[in-house]
Formats: structure tokens, sequence, C-alpha cells
């Protein structure tokens, strides 16, 4: 069967970036045993990740570089910003323990509604910087793996949005 709208696909990979400066990284491995699975044209994953896979077969080897654009854009230094302490404390006004640390990845919504996700890059007495840039932004992405298998998604899965089972959400 091959890769293809609604098909669930599961994987394994291994993901190298590389930086402005050229600089590879390995940053993640995902293994046989523990596989990523996603529907097809649902996933979420960017657009170009999904074309190259379009038509594999089971056991079919994959190996391709996607250019920052491609992936999740370039760097950008709007997306870094600075939002008042306040909005991190509780009704007392006391901090949330263990919330404000350098690092820390912190759900948000933005005014939209928009689910986001921003790392705390400083904390000034007033203020908190937080880039909300994806984690890869601004590098060019390089797979490597093997189509593990691929099925028809299930009425169910396709109406969750997402894979159940091995490799997908357990519920």
């Amino acid at each position: 069967m091959q890769i293809s709208n609604s098909k669930v696909v599961t994987i394994t990979y291994e993901l190298t970036v590389t930086d402005s400066d050229g600089e590879k990284e390995l940053v993640e491995i995902v293994e046989q045993d523990e596989p990523m699975a996603f529907i097809y044209g649902m996933s979420g994953l960017p657009e170009a990740f999904e074309d190259k896979l379009e038509g594999l077969n089971i056991n079919d080897s994959f190996d391709f570089s996607l250019p920052a654009d491609d992936g999740y854009g370039q760097y950008d230094t709007e997306a870094v910003v600075e939002l008042p302490i306040n909005l991190f404390k509780d009704e007392k006004g006391d901090e949330i323990e263990g919330l404000l640390e350098v690092g820390n990845i912190i759900p948000m919504t933005d005014d939209k509604g928009s689910h986001l996700n921003g790392k705390i890059l400083a904390i000034n007495p007033e203020t908190i910087t937080v880039d909300f840039n994806h984690p890869l932004a601004g590098k060019e992405m390089s797979f490597k793996g093997t189509i593990m298998d691929v099925r028809e998604a299930t009425e169910s899965e396709i109406e969750h949005g997402h894979v159940h089972g091995h490799g997908g959400v357990e519920h």
C-alpha cells in the first residue's frame, strides 16, 4: 500500500539539523520500538515533509533534506517578546513554583485563541523574555529513515485527527 491521503504512516528516522553556521546536529532518533505514526495529510507536519514520503511503500527507505523555508520557516526575531512578569503569577501575586526558569517551555494562548509554546530566554525584574519560534525555525532538516507500515486510517482516527494505538495516541 502506497502512502497517500488519509493513510496511517508509521516510520522510524533520524533527524539532523544544520544551523545557519553550517553546523550539523543529530536532534532526534525514532526507533522501531517507539515509531512515529501519523495520518498523511492531517499530521500538522511540514507539507514538504509529507510530500517527500508520498507514494512510498512499507520497507522503503527515505533520505532527504528540507530547507528552513520548507520546514518551520526562518527564525523570526519579532517572535521573541517581552511579557509582563505578572502574567506568570498566581492570584496572590506569587510566582508559580517551577514555572519561571530560563529554558522552560511554557504553553500560552494568543489573543486569537491559538495555542503557542514559548521558551523562556530571560527573567527580568518586571518582564520575561519568551521566544515563540518553533525550535527548528531557521534550520535545514535532514531525515533518514524507513517506512514501517502504511494502512487505511479508521473512521475514528480521521474524526479525531490522529492515529490510535502503537505509535499514536492510546485512549
